[in-house]
């Protein structure tokens, strides 16, 4: 850097110098942004991650911190000014000539139907295209009217389709939320299905012929020792049947 890098005035070649801030970012001011950082988080009770401004800084540390959000939702970016609130701008009020209808409803009342809108318009662009290629061959010096027409076309175009974009918003929305439900259906039916495969599962359990085995185990002369330690193995054996069933 030369002695004239703090001259805003100065036309220079190639890239521009960086801003004059950029010397505030040294590492003992970035040190002191920190713990006065920590420190506030700490007497707000916050993350210190979730503090984005703190009040009340010095004036060498400014900069070290995000600017505050504009108070009346307007400011420039590369000399262009922007809006928190984007609102379409009319084409009237860009002084161009509308095209397609301005309500959602025609004169007849019925429901505007802006692809057809869009259909119109690029059978119109196709057509004034082909006709421009004409000019251009036999008087290129009319052309410069159908160009006109050209811009106003695409800018109808356009126009028209950012019109468009709640409706595809919404619908874009209605989809996700219709696929979110079907998934919560399926997995619902699918546990639904494991419990009632359950329930079949352990009402065959219960309705084994205990009766019959403690007949038989009577008739063999078997201890209530020995009937619990065959009672054991049977449940044993059932439930490494479910254990298979739903592995």
């Amino acid at each position: 850097m030369d002695d004239h890098e703090d001259d805003t005035t100065r036309v220079t070649a190639l890239w521009p110098d960086p801003p004059p801030f950029w010397k505030d970012f040294t590492a003992e001011n970035i040190a002191r942004h920190e713990r006065l950082k920590e420190d506030y988080a700490q007497q707000q009770g916050l993350d210190t991650d979730a503090v984005v401004r703190i009040p009340n800084i010095p004036a060498d540390l400014t900069n070290l911190q995000p600017p505050p959000e504009p108070a009346d939702g307007k400011w420039k970016s590369f000399d262009v000014s922007e809006t928190l609130a984007e609102t379409l701008i009319p084409l009237e009020d860009a002084g161009v000539q509308r095209l397609a209808p301005v309500s959602e409803k025609h004169e007849d009342s019925k429901h505007l139907d802006r692809g057809f809108e869009l259909k119109k318009l690029v059978k119109s662009l196709m057509l004034n295209y082909l006709e421009l290629v004409g000019l251009m061959s036999h008087n290129p010096a009319h052309a410069a009217e159908k160009v006109q027409d050209l811009r106003t076309l695409l800018f109808n175009f356009h126009n028209t389709v950012n019109e468009y974009r709640p409706h595809q918003a919404r619908e874009q929305l209605i989809q996700i939320m219709q696929d979110h439900l079907e998934s919560k259906r399926q997995e619902t039916a699918a546990i639904r299905s494991v419990v009632d495969k359950a329930k079949r599962m352990i009402e065959g359990l219960a309705s084994m012929q205990v009766s019959q085995a403690d007949a038989w185990a009577g008739a063999n002369g078997q201890t209530d020792a020995e009937a619990g330690r065959q009672e054991s193995g049977r449940e044993t054996v059932g439930w490494a049947e479910v254990r298979d069933e739903f592995a």
